[in-house]
């Protein structure tokens, strides 16, 4: 097998600096041992996240010198609703600054307190829009998806039987389902096509709406092609259409899938919820022609919304996140598999397992490997998951303790997966030598972006 060669040419280069094992330590020390905190000049390849950091195309860059500025109705904001319109079959296209802003539109406006989410996995700040309406956000994920010995390709699945079965309960509160594509907290991994259908089905049949957080729906409509009988003849394109035709609507970070540095949407054919929606927008974001964005940033999705739907593009997206994860897999570092769609994610439990949940082995991971190598991940475990009861004050942690190497798009080449391979099975062979880490500072929401942290 080849390995994944990049279907572009590079331009323009941008220089980074690997700074000293001692500079580390004290950048490290100085952001309390949070590498959301550490200065962006002070990493070295920065896997923290694939939101926002992707390299945009000469043709995207194209559209930014044609973006038409006005304040309303502008022809970015034209070519920007016909695209979205033309992949998702949706009538109503709502402009945001980013996916969260989209979230918080949609879930301050339709829920009330008391209301329940269901989804296959609501990621960190899905789940926290949703709670600070003073409702609950239930995660319905497939056995498969904690099972970390499986090989079952769509571990992003919903579990169907356990939507019926709560749906059956009742459904006054109950606004909407959502359907997350590719399942992010679960390892990025895809959901089926059959699973899409399943889902909607039910909820339909319970007179409810059902909406994809649809940002990385490419990479999601990839890996049905590739994985799932029936539709290996059909183009991204297609498959894209037909997982949007099954829902009501979505969300989308446009920063994921629309390549971009900015921006994210809403998009639906209920009229009436979009009039609501559309007046919040008003009041926080700014016209509905423009969202929060300006009109170069609309072209630049746009055009985004066309690259990403290049199956060679997502080919080689989705073959560098494989080779990297073969590469850890060969030297036995533990990682889920099969590979997702953006992001490898190493099994920090297991790479760990003398260090127990509350001393936070997936922290340690994140603040061993900067120290190692100067790389930027992220940790997905008992920092952003853990949560303790009110009334008895235990402490509840995730089942799964991750760290996510997130690849952003077109930015990096097979040298530097190489790189990081080589960073973390070093950290692996002297990985007994780590210790735990305690919490100095708990900001309460989302914890994971402004905690701090101390040596145990």
């Amino acid at each position: 097998m080849y390995e994944p060669i990049e279907p572009f040419k590079i331009k323009s280069v941008e220089p980074i600096r690997r700074i000293s094992a001692e500079e580390r330590r004290q950048a490290l020390e100085r952001a309390g041992y949070n590498v959301f905190l550490v200065p962006a000049d002070e990493i070295y390849i920065d896997l923290l996240t694939d939101s926002g950091t992707s390299a945009m195309s000469d043709y995207q860059w194209a559209g930014i010198m044609m973006g038409d500025e006005s304040y309303a109705g502008s022809v970015s904001f034209r070519h920007f609703r016909e695209q979205i319109q033309r992949i998702t079959g949706y009538d109503e296209v709502i402009p945001t600054h980013q996916g969260r802003a989209a979230e918080h539109l949609l879930f301050s406006t339709i829920l009330k307190k008391g209301d329940r989410v269901p989804s296959n996995t609501h990621f960190d700040t899905t789940r926290a829009n949703v709670e600070t309406c003073g409702c609950e956000a239930l995660d319905l994920q497939i056995p498969e998806a904690t099972d970390l010995s499986s090989r079952y390709p769509f571990k992003g699945n919903m579990d169907v039987a356990k939507l019926e079965q709560l749906l059956q309960q009742g459904t006054d509160n109950i606004p909407l389902v959502m359907l997350t594509v590719t399942n992010n907290s679960m390892g990025g991994h895809p959901v089926s096509m059959a699973n899409i259908r399943a889902v909607s089905e039910v909820v339909h049949r319970y007179n409810l709406p059902l909406f994809l957080d649809a940002c990385r729906f490419a990479e999601n409509a990839f890996f049905i092609k590739r994985r799932e009988p029936g539709f290996e003849n059909k183009s991204i394109e297609q498959i894209a259409h037909e997982m949007f035709s099954y829902a009501d609507g979505c969300t989308m970070s446009a920063k994921k899938d629309a390549l971009v540095n900015i921006g994210g949407f809403l998009a639906m054919n209920n009229k009436d919820w979009a009039d609501r929606l559309r007046q919040s927008l008003i009041l926080i974001e700014g016209f509905p022609t423009y969202g929060g964005l300006a009109g170069r940033d609309l072209e630049a999705i746009a055009r985004g919304l066309e690259d990403v739907l290049h199956e060679d593009y997502l080919e080689f997206r989705t073959g560098q996140v494989a080779f990297l994860g073969k590469l850890l897999t060969d030297a036995g570092v533990p990682v889920i598999q099969p590979f997702g769609g953006h992001a490898v994610y190493v099994d920090a439990k297991t790479f760990l397992a003398h260090i127990p949940p509350s001393q936070f082995p997936g922290q340690v991971f994140v603040c061993e490997l900067y120290l190692e190598a100067g790389i930027r991940s992220v940790e997905i475990g008992s920092v952003m998951f853990a949560h303790q009861d009110k009334q008895t004050g235990e402490w509840h942690y995730p089942e799964l303790e991750l760290v996510r190497l997130a690849i952003p798009r077109r930015v990096y080449t097979n040298s530097h997966m190489r790189f990081i391979s080589e960073a973390i099975i070093s950290l692996y062979q002297r990985r007994q030598s780590l210790k735990g880490l305690k919490i100095v500072y708990d900001p309460g929401v989302l914890r994971h972006f402004t905690a701090r942290f101390e040596p145990r």
